[in-house]
Order: C-alpha cells, then structure tokens, then sequence
C-alpha cells in the first residue's frame, strides 16, 4: 500500500512537470491535438504501468520512447495531418520532433527508430530543407482585389521596395488626376 502511494505521488509530480512538453511533442508528430492526447494519455497509462519497474532509468526518456513507439507502428491509414509539420511524412516528423525539439542525439535517434545514424541525418536533411522551401501553390481563395493579387505575385518589380502606391505605368498620371483604373 505504501509502495502504491509513493508511486502515486512521484507519478503526479512526473506527469505535472513533464506532461506539458510531452503533449507539445504529441501534437508537432499527429498535427491534431485530439489525436495528441489521446497519444499522450496511452502513453502516459503505460508509463504508469511500468513506473515501480523503471528506477534506475529516466521516466521522461521512457516516456518519450513510448511516444515514439506508439506513434511510429500505428497504422498507415492514421496518417497525421495537418500542425507546422504538414508537408513532412511521419518517419520526417519523428526524426525532426526528436532531433531538434527534443534535442535526442543523432545515434541516439537512429537506435530508437531503427535505422543507421547516417539515414536519420538524411532524413533530418530533407525535412529541414522541405520546411525551409516555400509551400507549394496550392488552391487556395481566389484575390478579392487587384493589389492582393500583385502582392501574391511579388508586387510591381519596377517600383522600389516592389510596390507602387500608383498602380504601376502612368499611375502617377492617373492619381494625379484622380482618373480610375
């Protein structure tokens, strides 16, 4: 019974203080913060399980890897969707969550998911270089207006600093005599 309350205790001390970056590293790999608390809640409860057993080891380390694990061998149909890390694939999003969020080294990163250390820095390259690169031009709302449209397209290129508060050729004959487009 003493054993049960003390666990208790340093349970609620660990997840007050470790919970709340748990949950963040959840919701940058599912993108959807539903689907992050349900993942931290499952990992949480085994972490709770396996709690008298991990003594000598770093409960925050052995949550992060059941994190991991259970993100990492989901099924292929709960792909995550959406968060800052959208445009990456899963494998991506562990290899950048664990790299530059959590700051676990490259050696360590490759043992936990798997792989060679010189395929977690690949990975780690190609993600950074995808978030790095502007997102594709996707449909997206149409301008409402003529000067929305000229900035999407990078504003009048032949007025300094790109724009032109005249509208362009002849727009400073135009305002002058207060004439419309």
């Amino acid at each position: 019974m003493a054993a049960e309350t003390r666990r208790d205790a340093e349970f609620a001390a660990f997840t007050a203080g470790a919970a709340g970056r748990l949950l963040h590293t959840a919701t940058l790999l599912t993108g959807d913060p539903a689907q992050a608390e349900r993942l931290l809640t499952a990992t949480l409860a085994r972490t709770y399980a396996d709690w008298l057993r991990m003594r000598a080891e770093d409960p925050y380390d052995q949550a992060r890897a059941e994190l991991i694990r259970r993100f990492a061998y989901r099924p292929w149909w709960r792909r995550p969707r959406g968060g800052v890390l959208d445009r990456l694939t899963p494998q991506e999003r562990l290899v950048v969550t664990m790299r530059y969020f959590e700051g676990v080294a490259e050696e360590q990163t490759a043992a936990q998911l798997g792989l060679a250390a010189e395929r977690v820095r690949a990975i780690a390259a190609r993600a950074t270089a995808t978030l790095r690169s502007r997102p594709p031009a996707g449909p997206g709302p149409a301008p409402r207006t003529v000067a929305e449209a000229r900035d999407r397209q990078g504003g009048d290129r032949g007025a300094p600093g790109g724009r032109s508060s005249t509208g362009g050729p002849g727009g400073a004959h135009r305002a002058a005599h207060g004439v419309a487009r």
